[in-house]
């Protein structure tokens, strides 16, 4: 479906915002469609825009929007085919991705997606994976997919709890009472995601809630202590992705608790970053696994990507995955920021008698801030013009953006810090066929 223009009302912006508008138009770049289909040329200015980065984040504002899964289909296309990026790594669990990157190398038939999916899949992946799969038919270098998080965004242990009992079998039979007991423990609260989940966590007795975490915190310790052991019995990769997925479930667990204390309007400040932490690291594992030539497409949330820190009513609330990311490689992160002027977006309000412990509200959009990397856009390009634009030589200080859609809110931070580059469409609505 094509963009459909929007004529925002334009907000009575500062010179030093005039300023920062005048920047942008003189080095923004429009480009012609999001068709995940059409040439590709008007995306050139991209490659010169992330240079050798390893690690290019492609975000979207909110989740559920028609646009952002072009977008992301379009430039993933772009990535692989223009600039020789090998895999993507998706805002989905580590350790159920597995099956999926298998499927997206060819195997199994063309229709088994939806069985070999243990758990549900994010909106837009399924078009992505089958992207993926067209293209290893016939491509040199297959393209792989992986997860980089905990299991079921924090929604169950169980994803990540089982493969580890089928690895401990072979590898430390004496530990398998252990993770028995953690299993037992988390099949009483396994929901859809962590919004699900937390609630049901929540009204365990205390004593079970600390019996869990005593025993995944013994599981890894052991895991590292008997590393020798299992690596001799089953391999070095078998053991470090049994690992991998023994931290999945360790962090899980960590945020269940920090989430817990969130809706009870407790709880410690950054404690939210277990999860963050762990995608970062996941998105780490994976480049070097994947060899030293390797380039990851890391498709996110934006509020994963970002590199400052995440705040609310001026205090740091969490460090997202990008922040730890641009610590780690430097330039070799690029994080590109999805976001639109006007339309529709989806709203998450909680409801705990929902699958996945919240709906999807279909919103109307207000005319982007002034402050806002939108109002921006809205003020230096055409209406009805897709923007694309590289941030790390923009201007900062006085009338540089300070903030970014989050749905019908706002995140507030200093854009040109918080993201190396911005794409912003002219309106979103909210996808099709979406079963909450």
């Amino acid at each position: 479906m094509p963009v459909q223009p929007v004529h925002p009302v334009q907000p009575v912006e500062s010179s030093g915002h005039d300023a920062f508008a005048q920047w942008l138009r003189d080095h923004a770049t429009t480009l012609t469609t999001l068709d995940p289909g059409a040439p590709l040329d008007d995306l050139e200015p991209l490659r010169d825009l992330i240079g050798d980065a390893r690690v290019v984040g492609v975000g979207e504002n909110s989740h559920f929007i028609h646009e952002f899964g072009l977008t992301r289909r379009r430039l993933l296309r772009f990535l692989v085919e223009r600039c020789g990026f090998t895999l993507l790594t998706f805002e989905y669990g580590f350790s159920e991705a597995f099956a999926l990157d298998a499927w997206a190398r060819g195997a199994g038939p063309d229709d088994d997606l939806a069985r070999i999916t243990t758990a549900d899949l994010p909106m837009g992946a399924p078009e992505l994976l089958r992207a993926l799969r067209l293209h290893n038919r016939t491509a040199a270098r297959p393209v792989g997919f992986a997860g980089a998080d905990i299991p079921a965004a924090g929604g169950s242990l169980l994803p990540a709890l089982r493969p580890v009992a089928d690895h401990l079998r072979e590898a430390d039979p004496g530990a398998l009472p252990l993770v028995r007991t953690a299993i037992g423990i988390a099949e009483r609260f396994a929901g859809g995601s962590g919004a699900a989940a937390a609630p049901a966590w929540a009204q365990l007795p205390a004593a079970e809630q600390d019996a869990l975490t005593a025993a995944l915190a013994r599981l890894l310790i052991r895991f590292r202590a008997t590393e020798p052991l299992q690596v001799a019995r089953t391999g070095r990769y078998a053991y470090e992705v049994a690992l991998r997925r023994m931290e999945a479930a360790t962090h899980a667990d960590h945020t269940l608790r920090a989430m817990a204390a969130l809706f009870a309007g407790e709880g410690l400040t950054i404690d939210t970053s277990a999860r963050e932490t762990y995608l970062a690291g996941s998105v780490l594992w994976h480049l070097e696994h994947a060899g030293p030539e390797a380039r990851v497409v890391l498709m996110a949330h934006n509020a994963h990507l970002q590199r400052e820190a995440v705040t609310l009513e001026g205090h740091e609330t969490t460090l997202p995955m990008g922040h730890y990311l641009h610590h780690a490689l430097g330039d070799d992160y690029f994080a590109l920021g999805v976001t639109s002027i006007g339309g529709r977006t989806a709203e998450m309000p909680l409801d705990a008698s929902a699958r996945f412990g919240f709906t999807v509200d279909d919103t109307e959009l207000e005319p982007p801030e002034q402050g806002s990397i939108e109002a921006a856009f809205a003020r230096a390009l055409p209406a009805g013009a897709i923007g694309l634009a590289g941030l790390r030589a923009a201007p900062r200080g006085e009338g540089s953006p300070d903030r970014t859609r989050l749905q019908s809110a706002y995140l507030h931070a200093p854009i040109a810090d918080a993201y190396d580059g911005m794409l912003c469409v002219p309106s979103s609505r909210v996808a099709d066929g979406i079963e909450i």
